[in-house]
């Protein structure tokens, strides 16, 4: 096996220049995505730019895997990984509970404000067979979730929110993973660069408190999940009980989780009852 190339120290030299903490690292991931030293310098001078990393090696690591990143599409970061985590916990505790475990038919999961569906592919990779969706309102997003999704046997629908998934998947629902944006609107100036510049904002606001897009997801939840599904929703650990709140009003159980360790914090709920009669398509 060849041994990866080795960037020099002008490389390195140039990312911490320009502001990249793990340069050496990322000097490494460029080194090994370039074919030419006319190429690696080319990704050097992105990166450089303000460029985020995984949209120039077009691919992020996530939950052990290479998820496939296009400009313009949100990054998946780290900390949703904690989001999988207590996915799969759930999935793995259901064996009885869930009606898709009682008939024999597959869990039905859905990764829903999905950007590149990583974490609709983590939970496909490592938690065995499903039956798959990933939705998103942004056409590029779709595009790139698709390609990831996919080869797991998932479907990918654009659309907002519930409008854009099948009419059958209503009630059926076993796993709602949701990393919607939860960001307040006045906030976004000051996020980082990478993000506030590189990324759509349709995926980072979440409105004047952070929450418009958390209500309208728990507002609907209990029409689409099963009874004993469970709604996952990634949030900030300030904004926690408020997001707790949006999961009681709407009919469902609610208590947050979080890890220190990946600085992540997420409400679970779960329907318990029957969801109530309803005319028309939730938004």
């Amino acid at each position: 096996m060849a041994a990866l190339p080795v960037p020099g120290p002008s490389v390195i030299t140039r990312l911490r220049a320009a502001g990249c903490v793990f340069a050496e690292e990322e000097a490494l991931l460029l080194a090994a995505a370039a074919t030419t030293p006319n190429q690696l310098d080319t990704l050097v001078e992105q990166r450089v730019s303000g460029l985020p990393l995984e949209h120039v090696l077009g691919w992020a690591e996530f939950c052990g895997l290479r998820i496939e990143v296009d400009a313009g599409v949100f990054v998946p970061r780290r900390r949703t990984e904690f989001l999988v985590r207590q996915a799969l916990q759930l999935l793995s505790e259901s064996n009885i509970t869930l009606p898709s475990r009682r008939t024999g038919t597959l869990p039905v999961v859905v990764d829903l404000c999905c950007g590149s569906g990583a974490v609709g592919s983590a939970l496909a990779a490592l938690a065995g067979p499903l039956e798959l969706h990933a939705s998103d309102i942004d056409p590029a997003a779709v595009r790139c979730a698709a390609r990831n999704i996919v080869p797991f046997g998932g479907a990918v629908h654009e659309g907002d929110l519930y409008e854009a998934l099948p009419e059958r998947l209503r009630g059926r629902i076993d796993i709602l993973a949701v990393n919607a944006p939860y960001v307040p609107s006045a906030a976004i100036a000051t996020m980082p660069q990478e993000a506030r510049l590189h990324e759509p904002r349709v995926s980072l606001d979440g409105g004047t408190d952070g929450l418009h897009v958390q209500r309208r997801v728990a507002a609907a939840a209990r029409q689409w999940l099963a009874p004993g599904g469970s709604l996952l929703i990634e949030t900030s650990r300030r904004q926690a009980p408020r997001t707790a709140g949006l999961f009681i009003r709407s009919g469902l159980t609610a208590r947050v989780a979080g890890s220190g360790e990946l600085d992540a914090t997420i409400v679970i709920g779960t329907a318990l009852n029957d969801p109530p009669a309803e005319t028309g398509r939730p938004s």
